[in-house]
């Protein structure tokens, strides 16, 4: 659980979950059906242009954000002002205080696309890497055009572990990535749990789903799953939270679902109700924050249900409310992929269509 590694929770929050306590049961087993959940209130306001970059600096895309053991700091992972860091020496990894000035970054040079982050209890900043800095020909470019020059050093498909200030304490998995019994290749989010057991998400494409559990040292524990769409199976496993009980709760966007393990692998559970999902954030009160980002206009398939960030309950699969995306028609106003929630009940969303930080505040 995200929130396990902050002192988290707020009166906002707390009053979410008083009035559903009671049907709370009935009311997740209702929704477990596939029809749309878009109807739900909207208590929040959006706030836009909170977080201050460097002058000349610009967003780029983003998906990675997390909430510092102060309560109200934001950590933030942004693509360079792009959609890669490949070739920039900016630092992909930003620190904002609770009044959006930039307080720290770092990893200029290591990470090449920033896609999941985690701060752990501690304070450490664990980050995945989802993409390496290998030749690539521009979008668009014909098949035999020449490729750039290749770099001195191949990087990517890493999890790096970083200390507050910056210094580089552990990297998992292999530089430039690997698949099968090697690893990572397309890590997704990484999450540490209360005993610093860590779990790893892989798999963004191709044909490769599964999670990784390692040791607080980094040694490699197990793995399970695998492409597919059966119980246990993964299409793109997204992103990862922890809920009070310590179940693992795993984004299976491409499966439009949440999956339910326990730390040991085994299947307990499925939701649909919370639609597509691309972040997840778990309250230390068990509220549950979905962000979908890639339902209505953007995925045809998926018309009937709206993006935006569902809010719910971890206990008993409730949606109780609903932050719609302000321009359903619109790839590039997708709603975030990352959230984050601190310790007031303030909404992060961290976005890659739009390449924003947006703030979400109780009206």
């Amino acid at each position: 659980m995200r929130a396990l590694a902050h002192v988290g929770g707020s009166l906002a929050v707390l009053l979410l979950a008083v009035p559903f306590a009671a049907a709370g049961a009935q009311q997740g087993e209702a929704q477990r059906g596939g029809a749309p959940v878009n109807d739900r209130p909207n208590p929040y306001q959006t706030e836009v242009g909170w977080a201050r970059l460097p002058e000349g600096r610009t967003w780029g895309s983003t998906s990675a954000v997390d909430i510092d053991p102060d309560g109200v700091s934001v950590w933030v992972g942004e693509r360079c002002g792009a959609n890669t860091c490949v070739g920039s020496n900016l630092d992909p990894i930003l620190k904002f205080d609770a009044t959006g000035k930039l307080v720290k970054s770092f990893g200029a040079g290591l990470i090449m696309w920033p896609h999941g982050i985690h701060v752990d209890r501690q304070g450490n900043v664990w980050v995945t890497d989802g993409q390496d800095n290998r030749p690539r020909r521009p979008r668009g470019a014909p098949a035999d055009a020449p490729l750039p020059p290749a770099p001195a050093k191949i990087v990517g498909h890493q999890v790096h572990k970083f200390s507050p200030d910056g210094t580089l304490l552990m990297s998992l998995g292999a530089p430039g990535g690997g698949r099968d019994a090697d690893y990572f290749w397309q890590p997704n989010d990484v999450l540490v749990a209360p005993d610093g057991s860590i779990f790893v998400a892989e798999g963004h494409g191709g044909d490769n789903a599964r999670i990784l559990k390692f040791a607080p040292d980094g040694k490699f524990l197990k793995a399970w799953g695998k492409k597919g769409t059966g119980k246990g199976e993964f299409d793109q496993p997204h992103a990862l939270a922890m809920d009070s009980r310590g179940r693992l709760f795993v984004a299976d966007r491409s499966n439009n679902r949440l999956q339910i393990f326990d730390q040991e692998g085994n299947f307990l559970d499925e939701w649909y109700q919370f639609s597509r999902i691309s972040g997840l954030w778990i309250d230390k009160d068990d509220t549950l924050y979905a962000a979908d980002s890639e339902s209505g206009s953007i995925d045809p398939a998926r018309k009937a249900w709206l993006r935006g960030i569902r809010i719910g309950s971890a206990k008993d699969g409730t949606v109780r409310y609903f932050i719609p995306d302000p321009d359903v028609d619109s790839r590039n106003t997708s709603a975030a992929e990352g959230v984050a929630v601190d310790k007031n009940g303030v909404i992060y969303g961290a976005e890659v269509g739009p390449r924003a930080l947006k703030r979400y505040v109780k009206r």
